[in-house]
This record gives C-alpha cells, sequence and structure tokens, in this order.
C-alpha cells in the first residue's frame, strides 16, 4: 500500500472514529485531546501521518473495531494493518 492510499484509509477511520459515539471518547482519552481540540484542528491533524498512524493504532487494538470500521467503510479486514504499515513508526527494529 501507498502512503498516501494509507493517509487515505487512516483518514477514512478517523471519520469512522468521530462518528462512533462509543469509541470517539475513548479514543480521546488515549490520545490527551479533548473534543474541541479535535473540532479545531481535525483538518491538520489529518494531515499529520504520524496522527493518522495513531488513529490506525487504536483501532487495531482491538479485533471488533477493525471489523465494525472495515464493514463500514466496504474495506477488507486487513487494509487497516496494511495502512499502518505504510505509515511512519511502523518499521521494524533491528537491535543486533
Amino acid at each position: 500500500m501507498s502512503p498516501e492510499a494509507a493517509e487515505t484509509t487512516a483518514i477514512r477511520a478517523l471519520a469512522w472514529l468521530a462518528g462512533n459515539e462509543d469509541l470517539w471518547p475513548v479514543f480521546l482519552g488515549a490520545t490527551g485531546a479533548s473534543a474541541e481540540d479535535m473540532a479545531t484542528g481535525l483538518g491538520a491533524a489529518a494531515q499529520d501521518p504520524a496522527f493518522l498512524a495513531s488513529v490506525l493504532d487504536f483501532i487495531t487494538l482491538d479485533d471488533a473495531s477493525v471489523i465494525a470500521f472495515c464493514d463500514a467503510e466496504a474495506l477488507p479486514y486487513e487494509a487497516p494493518m496494511r495502512a499502518r504499515a505504510a505509515l511512519p513508526g511502523a518499521e521494524q527494529v533491528h537491535w543486533t
């Protein structure tokens, strides 16, 4: 998956999260952001690959979230992980 396609998937995930009454507050709590921060800075956040990676990290923590997101967006279930792998911070660290 290209970085551009990964960012698009992550933006779709962010929009899905924002519309989810159960997960949105949990996501905000996990990131330390407030609803007001997101309302005023959502456009800027959606331009930040590191933030978009955190959206995918959050969704992929729970299989139910992956399934719900992918079903809602008509994506294959592996799409969030493939997108995450294409964004910064997904590189494997080799300590030797």
